[in-house]
């Protein structure tokens, strides 16, 4: 069967291997090189913004970045610019480094309130005191599955940066958060279609830490083009990172992936997908949030299977 163009050798791979090639080529429409119209105000109203950069030695990092509403701005179809002055940015969080060894981005503005996402992908073509511009090399919107709905209610303003902590060994508040977690963002890395930005959400306890230096997750379904795990395919590198809403901390993890088709799956941790992945640590920073943020929990997703620990 042909595949549609738009997916790299490491998507189709994982497509076949999910059995949902077809339901790929028809979900894959969404993707265009350029920003939907009716996405622009979208992106505007953002006060938040996920990115996935590459290290100098190839590794991705996800990231969060945070302003007032406007910050984002998509002034033409094909660009879209993050305002963020040098005084804002907190030297401690890789992305900066990354940025300047690498241009490929993965970006994802998710507004937690209502559950909406767009995805765009692409190339840093300005970096300067004021912040930044992306070429866009794809753009399309996701499902909004598994996320739980937040409401960010406040933001002050800029932060001392800190680094919490650091290591490879997931043990005690950092354990705890994992543990905790219900939102978490991925960054991977194609060698030629670049970075790429993505969402992962269940009810606490969906990320399991079987070994100090490794986390389990269930993969669940979803729209069935496997951008992440076809990155992954190629390049197992992968980076998250996970958000303490109430501890106004970031937890960045930099590892390498592998992903376990036809697990058995007796307590319908994967909602019926057998699949599940491992993440082996290499690295972790703690982190401050860059400002000081005033999160309301509002529901969870109606779509998140159990959990071991439900």
């Amino acid at each position: 069967m042909t595949t549609t163009s738009v997916y790299h050798e490491g998507e189709r791979s994982v497509q076949q291997s999910a059995g949902e090639v077809a339901i790929a080529e028809r979900n894959g429409t969404v993707i265009a090189n350029t920003i939907l119209g009716g996405a622009r105000p979208f992106l505007q109203k953002q006060s938040m913004a996920v990115l996935a950069s590459v290290d100098a030695a190839g590794a991705p990092w996800a990231t969060l970045l945070f302003g007032e509403s406007g910050f984002i701005h998509a002034d033409s179809a094909a660009a879209i610019a993050i305002d963020v002055p040098e005084e804002r940015r907190d030297p401690l969080d890789p992305f900066w480094t990354n940025v300047a060894a690498n241009p490929a981005l993965g970006m994802l503005f998710i507004e937690l309130g209502s559950r909406r996402r767009y995805r765009i992908n692409g190339d840093l073509t300005r970096l300067d005191a004021g912040g930044f511009e992306v070429a866009v090399r794809e753009a399309y919107p996701n499902c909004p599955k598994y996320i739980q709905r937040r409401q960010l209610r406040g933001m002050d303003g800029a932060t001392l940066p800190a680094l919490l902590g650091e290591g490879r060994t997931l043990d005690g508040e950092v354990r705890d958060i994992v543990r905790r977690a219900d939102t978490l963002f991925v960054a991977s890395n194609h060698p030629r279609t670049g970075a790429d930005a993505s969402h992962r959400g269940g009810n606490p306890g969906f990320v399991q830490v079987p070994g100090d230096g490794l986390l389990r997750m269930p993969d669940y379904a979803g729209n069935s083009l496997f951008n992440t795990f076809g990155n992954l395919v190629l390049d197992p590198r992968v980076g998250l990172c996970i958000p303490d809403f109430d501890g106004q901390r970031l937890l960045q993890i930099s590892g390498r992936a592998r992903i376990l088709h036809g697990q058995d799956d007796p307590l319908g941790l994967t909602g019926g997908t057998g699949r599940f992945w491992e993440i082996e640590v290499e690295r972790w920073l703690l982190r401050r949030t860059p400002r000081r943020l005033e999160w309301e929990y509002l529901d969870a997703s109606p779509f998140n299977p159990a959990t071991a620990e439900a």
